[in-house]
């Protein structure tokens, strides 16, 4: 890792079990404890946009505590995301990337540009587009499509 360069999620991984042998903490970074540290962190990040409603992109209302805060909790979300998936053994790079091909497939760009639909839209659709039932069932996420594609 160069000082000033980009960080990859091997060097975070290192990192993390470098920073938990030291401390003897090995013992204590089961699958279960991680996760259950992962949805704590989650939820102190949750907190920061509590009660704001929509933020711009960029955060131009923010402080620069603000933002430094939103940075510490974002990099304890991600620290315990690499952790937890090196104990799992899930090269999570790879895994990653696979995911994206996966929602490029389940979210094709012709069917999907400019719509937050669920992909069961569109599978649905192709299947069943004589279904009038189907239609009326369909489901659509919020406007800023926060589950799309996951």
């Amino acid at each position: 890792m160069e000082e000033g360069g980009s960080v990859t999620l091997d060097d975070l991984k290192k990192k993390m079990a470098d920073f938990g042998r030291e401390r003897d903490w090995d013992k204590f970074h089961s699958p279960r404890n991680l996760l259950l540290a992962l949805v704590g962190e989650v939820g102190e990040l949750s907190e920061i946009f509590q009660w704001r409603g929509e933020v711009p992109k960029g955060l131009p209302d923010w402080k620069e505590e603000e933002k430094e805060h939103l940075g510490e909790e974002l990099s304890d979300v991600l620290l315990y995301l690499v952790r937890l998936s090196d104990i799992c053994g899930v090269d999570l790079g790879k895994a990653a990337l696979r995911k994206v091909e996966l929602n490029a497939l389940k979210y094709p760009v012709h069917l999907c540009k400019g719509s937050s639909k669920k992909h069961t839209h569109y599978c649905n659709s192709n299947s069943n587009a004589n279904s009038s039932t189907n239609s009326s069932s369909l489901t659509e996420h919020s406007s800023n499509g926060s589950s799309q594609g996951l």
